[in-house]
């Protein structure tokens, strides 16, 4: 039904969170959303998230399999973050046109359009990004094992870290850190926890400790510092200067307004669309590259 009409692109972004994929013919647009889609955490899931994806867009808009497989597609996906990773996900899709990168560029190509600026994206996982004259660099973005700071997994695995140091009477004990002992009911109910759930289940903690530290809890108070301070550092390193507006995105990144030095605060622009968007305009801009 969409399949004559014309540009016809296929955009994906997949997160650790969900997976959102649009199929958009310049007049008609179809979208659907599945599962995570980490390339790093779990390949082979990230891949049936996408295949699912693409599946629901077939029968949504009405295409064959092989008229699908025309259309020019740009995915963007956690953890493909190396050009190998990249590849190997090109070749098990079934596009006969396609470029995979990682998810950070949608992300700020949507959050900015073709603006200079720099990201804060803070949900399940983190990164930072920056554009000055046309040149773009990212920070963070490496996964709850190795990075992610300032994220909601973060600000959860922090707040579970700081009631342990408070049953050590290494901090004082707060209404935050006596709400999540008793949760568990011990020590090693939390460890238990930790050990075993996914980084969006610790992630789901986040909000009630930026609950907590909006009523001035003093553990949910430091987590929510300490977060603040690692992203106003690496917006400094990425060589954000005052004026340069910044774009905080993601399910947890409002949070840190409060927390953040005053220049950053003032340079705070809410996002131009979400990274879905800027998918589909890369997916725009290699279909242009590309030709039909």
């Amino acid at each position: 039904m969409c399949a004559g009409l014309t540009p016809s692109v296929v955009a994906v972004d997949g997160g650790g969170t969900r997976c959102r994929l649009v199929l958009d013919t310049g007049g008609d647009r179809f979208a659907v959303e599945t599962g995570p889609a980490n390339v790093a955490t779990d390949f082979d899931a990230a891949l049936r998230a996408i295949h699912e994806g693409l599946e629901g867009l077939r029968e949504k808009a009405g295409l064959a399999p092989d008229e699908l497989a025309q259309l020019p597609a740009y995915v963007g996906l956690a953890g493909a973050t190396d050009r190998t990773t990249c590849e190997r996900v090109e070749r098990a899709l079934p596009f006969a046109r396609v470029r995979v990168e990682e998810d950070r560029a949608a992300a700020l190509q949507g959050a900015l359009g073709p603006d200079d600026g720099a990201i804060a994206h803070c949900g399940t996982g983190s990164f930072f990004g920056i554009r000055q004259g046309g040149k773009t660099r990212y920070l963070g973005g490496w996964g709850s094992r190795l990075g992610d700071e300032a994220s909601a997994f973060w600000v959860g695995r922090e707040a579970l870290t700081g009631t342990l140091a408070a049953v050590d009477g290494l901090r004082p004990e707060s209404g935050l850190s006596r709400a999540l002992l008793a949760r568990w009911a011990s020590p090693a109910g939390i460890v238990a926890f930790a050990a075993q759930a996914s980084p969006e289940a610790i992630a789901g903690l986040a909000p009630e400790v930026a609950e907590a530290a909006d009523k001035g809890d003093t553990l949910g108070r430091d987590v929510l510092t300490r977060g603040a301070a690692h992203i106003a550092a690496m917006l400094a390193f990425l060589g954000w200067r005052q004026g340069l507006p910044i774009s905080s995105t993601g399910g947890f990144a409002a949070s840190y307004t409060a927390y953040l030095p005053a220049e950053m605060r003032a340079a705070l622009v809410e996002k131009r669309a979400e990274p879905i968007e800027g998918a589909v305009e890369l997916a725009r801009a290699y279909a242009a590259e590309v030709g039909p």
